[in-house]
């Protein structure tokens, strides 16, 4: 369930303060950082992004 744009617009990255890019309709929903030097994931679970940098998933 991809989250609404006005949500997407006012939320960033909480380690550098990126925009995050919407994945959230993938089979493992989460927001990833658009700076190319962070790149973390954050999980939405149940339609709630979870932005901690401790639950984000390291870019691989």
């Amino acid at each position: 369930m991809p989250l609404e744009a006005g949500l997407l617009e006012i939320l960033a990255c909480p380690a550098c303060r990126a925009p995050l890019d919407d994945a959230s309709a993938a089979d493992t929903p989460e927001l990833i950082c658009t700076s190319e030097d962070c790149g973390l994931a954050y999980p939405v679970r149940d339609g709630i992004p979870v932005l901690l940098v401790d639950e984000a998933r390291r870019p691989a």
